[in-house]
């Protein structure tokens, strides 16, 4: 099964946004952006779109799927 990659962390680390301050931005709670951090989550397209679009980056940067094996 595919599993969720992500850069949001780096993205975070960059601009020294909280996630916290991603949260609010995006209008989810903060245990969200731990679990999308994390790879438990994945976010609908609206909310990969507006992560993409605080970044100044592509859902495709932000987001990728890897194969377990």
């Amino acid at each position: 099964m595919p599993e969720l990659q992500t850069k949001i962390r780096e993205y975070r680390a960059r601009t020294g946004m909280s996630q916290s301050e991603l949260a609010e931005l995006t209008g989810v709670r903060r245990e969200t952006i731990i679990r999308l951090e994390k790879g438990q989550y994945n976010p609908s397209l609206k909310l990969a779109m507006d992560i993409a679009r605080i970044f100044g980056t592509t859902v495709e940067e932000l987001f990728s799927f890897t194969d377990q094996k």
